[in-house]
């Protein structure tokens, strides 16, 4: 899965350099001062060029975006190194191992938050720019893959993500699919594999798809397909309808988003990326509060909750 992640879907040129017979996942929990555990991202290492590359995945399963994520990145890194050093992974006087942080994202939505902790930092006089740190992360935001690239991508990762994006199309099309998914993974190799996306198809996607329905349990790709044919006709019907009520839940958020833009850049003038990732995030409540307050609050910050104004620079 992860060996078909990067092949498919990061095109960069190390990748050459990567000996993929020496992926191995990694363990351990990071905690950051507020003593909350993140046991929900994987951390890979693989030798690239001879030397270990961590390749940190952060599975970004929400719809919304987070538009800190720069940090969020920057701080599990550190964390993660700070777990090498502990460990003795690594021991004074070595340099500390590359690290590839990798987010993937399945929202509608395009994501608009910053990729490079330098982004969002204020942007300093000549003699403080070396100051601010620069840390990047690559996003794999599934719903802007392009059809010919998808169209080309072989692994196991490319079906899951031609499942969700197909998704849109009704349980119909997700069953040529899924009959690829048990004929590919078979045997005791991939049955730990199987149990996984089993369990993701019938947790998530399904539940997506069919809110409210009651789903049989399932424990394998083949009980899947089996009850998507028994039941597709039936529950394209429900998507259906289902779809037409989120379709116009849908134009309310776009309407209510368009219609706050607008507001604030009479208000406060242009939007600064921020401001305008936060907007492009929010739930109907939040933008109805957001109206709510907009000529009662003294400052975009201050309504929006947002980064606080740049300091001016010094007189003279």
């Amino acid at each position: 899965m992860v060996e078909g992640l990067l092949r498919d879907f990061v095109q960069e040129d190390w990748l050459a350099l990567i000996d993929f017979s020496t992926l191995e996942k990694q363990g351990g929990s990071y905690v950051t001062d507020d003593l909350r555990e993140r046991e929900d991202d994987i951390i890979w290492r693989v030798r690239v060029a001879g030397e270990w590359l961590y390749v940190y995945l952060l599975i970004e399963f929400q719809s919304q975006i987070d538009p800190w994520m720069a940090v969020r990145i920057m701080v599990y890194t550190g964390l993660l190194y700070q777990d090498l050093i502990k460990s003795g992974a690594v021991v004074a006087g070595h340099p500390l191992p590359p690290v590839f942080p990798l987010v993937l994202y399945n929202g509608s939505g395009r994501w608009t938050a910053a990729r490079d902790i330098a982004e969002l930092i204020v942007p300093l006089p000549n003699a403080l720019a070396r100051y601010r740190p620069q840390h990047r992360y690559h996003l794999i935001d599934e719903g802007r893959i392009g059809e010919e690239r998808l169209g080309q991508a072989t692994s196991v990762a490319a079906e899951l993500v031609r499942l969700e994006t197909l998704a849109a199309e009704g349980p119909a099309a997700l069953r040529p699919i899924l009959g690829r998914l048990g004929t590919r993974l078979q045997g005791p190799r991939y049955a730990s594999l199987r149990r996984a996306l089993t369990v993701w198809f019938a947790r998530v996607l399904l539940r997506r798809l069919l809110p409210g329905e009651n789903l049989p349990q399932l424990n394998d790709l083949e009980e899947v397909e089996t009850m998507l044919s028994e039941h597709v006709d039936e529950w394209t019907q429900k998507w259906k309808r289902e779809g037409l009520r989120e379709g116009e839940r849908k134009g309310k958020l776009e309407g209510k988003t368009d219609a706050l833009k607008r507001l604030l850049r009479v208000r406060f003038g242009d939007l600064p990326p921020w401001a305008q990732a936060r907007i492009d995030a929010a739930t109907l409540g939040q933008l109805d509060t957001w109206l709510d307050g907009l000529f009662q609050a003294a400052t975009l910050d201050v309504l929006l909750g947002g980064q606080p104004p740049e300091p001016r620079p010094p007189a003279g």
